[in-house]
C-alpha cells in the first residue's frame, strides 16, 4: 500500500502548462522579427506557435488527463482493485474499493502521480451544498463533497454552473444526492479499512 503524501498540484507541471507555450511563442516571434521580417516563414513563426498554444490550453491538458485516467483505471483493474464506485469530478477522479477499504485518486494538476491509499487515512468526509444568499436570492452554483486525507482537504464537485440556482431545483438536488452518496461510500470504505 502506498504511504506517500497526497499532492493535488505539481507546481512544475502547472508552471510548464502555462508558461512553456508563452516562451515558445516569444522565441518564435523574436526569430521571426530578427531573421524573417517578411514572407512565408514569418507567417509560420507567428501563427503556428500561437495556434498550437491555444490548442494546448483549450484541450491539451484535458486530453493528457483523460489518457492518464484511462491508464490508471486499467492498472487498478489489473491489480485487483474492485472499483465499486468511481466518480469523475471536474479536475479529479476518485475510485473506491469498499470491501477492501481502499481509495484511488488522480488529479488534473498532477496527472503523472496516482494514489491508492487506505480509506482509514480519511479523517472526515462531508457535503458542501454551496448555499449562499438570503431570501429570494438564496441559491447555489456549485455542490461538492469534501474529505480530508493526511490533513489535506480534497474537494470534488458534483455540480458546477456559472449561474445560481434555487436550492430546490433538480440540478442542486441531484448534485447533493451524488455528494451524499459519495460521502456514504467513503465512510463505508473507511469502516472496512484495516
Amino acid at each position: 500500500m502506498e504511504n506517500k503524501k497526497i499532492k493535488k498540484v505539481n507546481m512544475l507541471y502547472l508552471l510548464g502548462y502555462i508558461f512553456v507555450p508563452i516562451i515558445v511563442c516569444a522565441v518564435c516571434f523574436l526569430a521571426s522579427y530578427l531573421w524573417f521580417p517578411e514572407g512565408n516563414m514569418a507567417v509560420i513563426l507567428l501563427m503556428g506557435p500561437s495556434f498550437l498554444s491555444i490548442l494546448w490550453w483549450a484541450c491539451g491538458g484535458s486530453f493528457l488527463f483523460k489518457s492518464k485516467r484511462k491508464k490508471f483505471e486499467r492498472e487498478l483493474d489489473e491489480s485487483g482493485f474492485a472499483r465499486n464506485q468511481t466518480f469523475y469530478g471536474r479536475g479529479s477522479m476518485i475510485s473506491v474499493d469498499i470491501n477492501n477499504g481502499k481509495i484511488a485518486l488522480l488529479f488534473f494538476w498532477n496527472p503523472f502521480e496516482s494514489y491508492v491509499v487506505e480509506a482509514k487515512r480519511v479523517t472526515k468526509a462531508w457535503v458542501d451544498d454551496g448555499r449562499h444568499g438570503k431570501g429570494f436570492m438564496e441559491g447555489s452554483s456549485q455542490v461538492s463533497f469534501l474529505f480530508t486525507i493526511d490533513e489535506i482537504k480534497v474537494r470534488i464537485y458534483t455540480f458546477t454552473s456559472n449561474q445560481r440556482f434555487r436550492m430546490d431545483t433538480d440540478y442542486i438536488l441531484t448534485g447533493i444526492s451524488k455528494a451524499d452518496m459519495m460521502v456514504k461510500v467513503l465512510e463505508s470504505a473507511r469502516s472496512n479499512s484495516k
